[in-house]
């Protein structure tokens, strides 16, 4: 089945609006990525969860954390009943959380491969009004190199939407 047309069954619902507006609240320093990053650059994409990367300092982790536990985050795909506890130490010591939340899912990233410096990936991300609360999205030029680097047929399917949606940036720009 071709995610992009059809939404298969067993996908959660995704509440993305909810949690990215939990995280702002939360003061949460994060930038948004993947399929959400895709749909608020203008894609038509579907995806089933929410993926954030995070600035890993001991502020955000312990604000991120909170979130996390508001959103009753449990580790996703993990039949073993491990106790996990969303604190600084733990974010700190991970490359990629996949979570099962009340919102859906959420995947949480420290680092990606493609992926600049937070602070370089921050600075070159767009931010982007969701009415009454805004968030930073990863820039094309960024999300290309993540896509590139993944390299599934799905990134690369990305690939050229997001250079498609640059040379629309472009020409209406020219305009």
């Amino acid at each position: 089945m071709d995610p992009k047309h059809k939404r298969p069954a067993e996908w959660p619902d995704l509440d993305a609006e909810d949690m990215l507006r939990r995280l702002t609240k939360a003061g949460v320093d994060f930038v948004v990525i993947g399929g959400i990053a895709m749909l608020l650059h203008g894609s038509a994409r579907l995806t089933r969860d929410l993926d954030i990367l995070f600035a890993a300092d001991d502020g955000n982790l312990q604000a991120l954390g909170g979130v996390l536990v508001a959103l009753e985050a449990k580790l996703r795909e993990v039949t073993e009943d491990i106790p996990f506890v969303p604190d600084a130490r733990t974010l700190r010591n991970v490359q990629l959380l996949t979570l099962d939340t009340t919102g859906g899912w959420l995947d949480v990233h420290r680092q990606i491969e493609g992926a600049p410096r937070y602070d370089i990936l921050r600075r070159n991300a767009e931010r982007m009004d969701l009415g009454d609360f805004s968030v930073l999205v990863a820039s094309p030029d960024d999300m290309i190199a993540m896509k590139l680097a993944a390299g599934r047929p799905v990134d690369l399917i990305d690939v050229e939407e997001l250079e498609a949606i640059k040379r629309l940036r472009r020409k209406t720009r020219r305009r």
